[in-house]
């Protein structure tokens, strides 16, 4: 299993961290975002989606539940949905939305909260994992898939620390 560990001093970091994540995106990626709130993981989904082209506003999707959004991900359309999962009130709401329809080969998903879905997520390729301490954010990033490990391989990121 392979991991990256950084530390980002600032919003400027965590925007930086997230561009370079778009870079290394393929379709059909599962992403989990872990973190209390307001640790940064709609910031990292927003600096995601810009850092692949999205030019709009991106919406935390945290009434919604979800938010859609086409992206061109290395040359071809690609769907991208950002889940928040915080005020699901039960797993099944999970099931009931029919959330699990976008868990495909093209379509990339990004979950917030999805230890509220408890076991009916599909496996993550990617676990990235948002700390708090005193100063700035701990970033730790595991892959849990041959996509997730490429992903990793491919990362390219110099913290300006």
């Amino acid at each position: 299993m392979q991991h990256y560990k950084t530390s980002l001093a600032d919003e400027e970091a965590t925007q930086a961290l997230g561009k370079s994540l778009a870079r290394v995106l393929r379709a059909g990626l599962i992403i989990y975002l872990h973190g209390d709130l307001g640790a940064g993981k709609t910031a990292m989904t927003r600096a995601i989606l810009h850092g692949a082209g999205h030019q709009g506003k991106v919406k935390s999707p945290t009434y919604t539940l979800a938010e859609p959004y086409q992206l061109t991900i290395q040359g071809q359309p690609c769907k991208l949905m950002h889940f928040d999962l915080y005020r699901m009130s039960s797993p099944e709401e999970f099931i009931e939305a029919g959330f699990r329809d976008e868990f495909n080969a093209s379509t990339i998903c990004i979950i917030e909260w999805p230890e509220k879905a408890e076991r009916l997520l599909p496996q993550a390729d990617l676990d990235i994992f948002i700390d708090i301490p005193d100063e700035g954010r701990d970033v730790r990033i595991v892959a849990n898939s041959p996509a997730g490990e490429a992903c990793l391989g491919d990362l390219h990121f110099a913290p300006n620390l």
